[in-house]
């Protein structure tokens, strides 16, 4: 292998080594604040199933992130290895400060960057202006449904409030009208799209998926002895963090895989873009040795500063997280882990009232958000642009 393709490799590996460490309060937060493990026992769970989660699924990721964001061959080794850094740069700082951001779309925004200096705003993908207006007319279409169907049961019960119904039942209408979607194959999203749109879906969902799990474990659970129920939901979490941690490492564990993937097919290593199983086996081990590491401030934060957690309300975080994890994985859409938390997080602790969640530090959460993939693009547009002017 030539020396650039070997250092590419080697970036690439620190990139996921650094998701490991900053996404490991993702796998362990819940699970910590409830105090089921202790912080060492926890990462050494995630660790081992974050490691165990690529070897289960499929690589539609890996091919996504090398395939599906920048058009084929302009992804050189210099235009990934230079994105790949600044992505880094990012993680690394954000995981100093405590803010929980997304690996992904640092490693996102920091190839566009590259990618558009080397060769202008032709070489990304775009979906096209059909698919982006059928996205528009599902959502709208699903909003009204949901908001129907849920003020039609608030009606049926005479409760009174019938426009708060309205405004969930739209919420929910839409956030789950795009899955479903994608799915039964209605609306072929992938890519940068899919990527974009499940900035505001993947946390949405998980807030869906654990406020509503958490109302129905609240419901069944009520009569029974609380101090029972809290030893049952410490057990039961250790697999609800166990499965969380596979669908952790299923999705971000194949970042590294495409870009690796990417470099070799440039490199002229491989023919065509198929996931060697060394590369799979490589990439799932850095990102379970950053998890090893913890990423200690972002715990913290995710633990404690958005809600208090209990013993039931960490399991339907995880089962929530687990579940938004494996859908978009089988379905290849590289979403933020941390979003899917985040959010799981702020559904059940919504489940015990609006007060119960610490809007302000998600606040600042969701801005980390939707600044990484315009900050970090820039930061590597103007990194790359200095060297070519350097290299003439």
């Amino acid at each position: 292998m030539e020396p650039i393709l070997i250092l590419g490799i080697f970036v690439a590996l620190i990139f996921n080594f650094l998701n490991g460490l900053h996404d490991a309060a993702n796998s362990i937060s819940t699970i910590v604040a409830t105090r089921v493990l202790t912080p060492v026992q926890a990462v050494t769970l995630a660790a081992f199933f974050n490691l165990v989660g690529p070897l289960l699924f499929t690589t539609a990721i890996a091919k996504t992130i090398g395939k599906g964001i920048i058009a084929p061959g302009w992804l050189t080794l210099e235009v990934i290895i230079v994105g790949i850094v600044v992505a880094s740069f990012w993680i690394y700082a954000t995981a100093y400060i405590g803010i929980p951001i997304s690996s992904t779309h640092a490693m996102v925004g920091g190839l566009i960057g590259t990618s558009v200096a080397y060769g202008g705003m032709n070489v990304v993908i775009l979906p096209s202006l059909s698919l982006i207006g059928g996205v528009i007319v599902t959502g709208i279409c699903g909003a009204i449904s949901g908001a129907l169907i849920l003020a039609g049961l608030a009606r049926f019960k005479k409760e009174q409030r019938i426009r708060d119904y309205l405004i969930i039942g739209g919420f929910f209408g839409f956030i789950f009208s795009i899955p479903l979607s994608i799915i039964f194959q209605i609306l072929p999203i992938s890519g940068l799209l899919g990527i974009i749109l499940f900035i505001v879906i993947s946390p949405c969902l998980g807030f869906a998926f654990a406020f509503l799990f958490g109302c129905l474990v609240i419901r069944l659970c009520r009569n029974y002895n609380q101090q029972i129920m809290n030893k049952i939901f410490n057990k039961l979490q250790i697999i609800s963090a166990s499965f969380y941690s596979i669908g952790h490492g299923s999705n971000d564990a194949q970042h590294a895989m495409g870009i690796i993937t990417a470099m070799l097919v440039t490199a002229g290593v491989l023919s065509d873009f198929s996931v060697p199983l060394w590369v799979i086996l490589i990439s799932s081990a850095a990102i379970s040795l950053g998890t090893l590491t913890g990423g200690w401030k972002i715990v913290r934060t995710m633990a404690k500063r958005i809600t208090h957690l209990r013993p039931y309300q960490g399991f339907c975080a995880e089962a929530g997280g687990g579940l938004v994890l494996l859908f978009v994985t089988l379905f290849g859409v590289p979403v933020s882990s941390t979003h899917a938390i985040s959010g799981c997080i702020m559904g059940v602790g919504a489940t015990q009232g609006n007060n119960a969640v610490q809007w302000s530090v998600v606040r600042q959460i969701v801005t980390a958000w939707i600044v990484t993939i315009p900050l970090t693009a820039t930061c590597a547009y103007l990194v790359f642009f200095i060297i070519l002017q350097i290299w003439k």
